[in-house]
């Protein structure tokens, strides 16, 4: 056995008045004015503006920067640090979903390494940690508030180029239910099935621990109970505060245990067509389990019964194949896209996606390393 490391931020406030114990700890910390990270939507109606006014209650100054779009680009990082550098921020703040911690991580990286994001593509490239970092998520999914991911579109490129570095995991991650209620059924159903990703390609990760696998397993069964409440009525808590908890477990087994070829698949789709990472992810899923189950099938049998199927009088192989039953009947019930095709994916494109797929960093703990022909027959079975 080698070693291993666990990642997690140093404090992670989690459910309801998880804001307001957020503002108290920046201030204590002694940072007085903060960058927030957001997109324009959580500006406009308003999010952004009351975590300024309850960061003032806490004597700490902030100012925003809105800029950041869906599959945030380096021109957002960019732009970002401009903001950054002409207000002698001391802090990041990141609100939003996975796209705004990620472009606030780069951010916080350049402030204190300098160069260029492209610079940090890959493993533990940075050699200073970045400038102090306090995630608040409004969606349940991505995790991105706690890990030491940060996943930017290379525009030139048209290339989604992960950044996994211990020196971008963020000082405080806060998960406060209250912030989640108002997101849509479609984004809540992209995000939950995310997390599903996660959770599932660290258990069958290469790189799996008894820690990873505890909260991987954990978060699968969170997210078989919740997940359909809260995409079916949004306002309610228990099934909001649950995918919290769920996304956060599952961030918690990928941030240490890594993820696989869903992942490395799902980047380049966004990267190449702009498309949601959740809903790349869950139209890969199964696809990529499949395949998976050639060698991991007794793990995907545990996946299974995670997922609600009794799988006492089952061989390895047939609880595989109710995992993927399983995952698809979920996808469906939260109104998941059947295939790629719906997306707007072109089969043309399939051989420069499997190119860039297995450059990914995601691919290298998937249990089985596939070759340029497989990954091409993987996005085709998902089309």
């Amino acid at each position: 056995m080698m070693s291993s490391a666990f990642y997690i931020p140093a404090l992670n406030l989690m459910g309801e008045g998880a804001l307001t114990e957020a503002a108290k700890q920046i201030q204590q910390q002694g940072f007085k004015h903060a960058l927030i990270v957001t997109d324009g939507v959580l500006n406009k109606i308003g999010v952004a503006a009351s975590v300024q006014n309850l960061l003032k209650e806490f004597q700490v100054d902030s100012a925003i920067y809105d800029g950041v779009q869906p599959n945030p680009t380096v021109a957002n990082v960019d732009a970002g640090l401009k903001i950054l550098s002409a207000n002698n921020s001391d802090c990041v703040i990141s609100l939003g979903g996975g796209s705004s911690h990620d472009c606030a991580k780069g951010i916080a990286l350049l402030a204190t390494n300098g160069g260029n994001i492209e610079d940090y593509e890959g493993v533990d490239v940075s050699a200073k940690p970045q400038l102090p970092l306090i995630g608040i998520n409004t969606t349940a999914g991505t995790a991105s508030e706690m890990t030491r991911f940060c996943i930017i579109t290379d525009e030139a490129r048209h290339v989604k180029m992960a950044i996994v570095d211990k020196n971008v995991t963020p000082l405080i991650s806060v998960n406060d239910p209250a912030l989640m209620e108002g997101m849509p059924p479609s984004l809540t159903a992209a995000t939950g099935m995310d997390a599903l990703t996660h959770a599932i390609e660290a258990y069958v990760s290469t790189a799996a621990t008894p820690i990873t696998d505890a909260v991987a397993i954990k978060a699968i069964e969170l997210i078989r109970d919740h997940l359909r409440d809260a995409v079916s009525n949004g306002k309610n808590k228990v099934a909001r505060e649950q995918m919290a908890y769920a996304q956060f477990m599952a961030g918690m087994a990928f941030n240490n245990a890594s993820l696989g070829y869903v992942h490395a698949m799902a980047h380049q789709l966004g990267g190449f067509y702009n498309l949601p990472h959740g809903v790349c992810n869950a139209v890969l899923l199964p696809h990529v389990e499949r395949y998976n189950a050639q060698v991991a099938s007794a793990r995907l049998k545990v996946v299974a019964q995670a997922l609600g199927v009794n799988v006492s009088a089952m061989s390895d192989s047939e609880g595989a194949e109710a995992a993927i039953v399983a995952i698809n009947q979920l996808a469906r019930d939260v109104g998941i896209p059947a295939g790629l095709k719906d997306l707007g994916v072109k089969e043309e494109d399939f051989n420069i996606l499997a190119d860039n797929a297995l450059k990914d960093a995601c691919g290298v703990t998937n249990p089985k390393q596939a070759t340029h022909a497989e990954i091409v027959s993987i996005f085709a079975a998902a089309f």
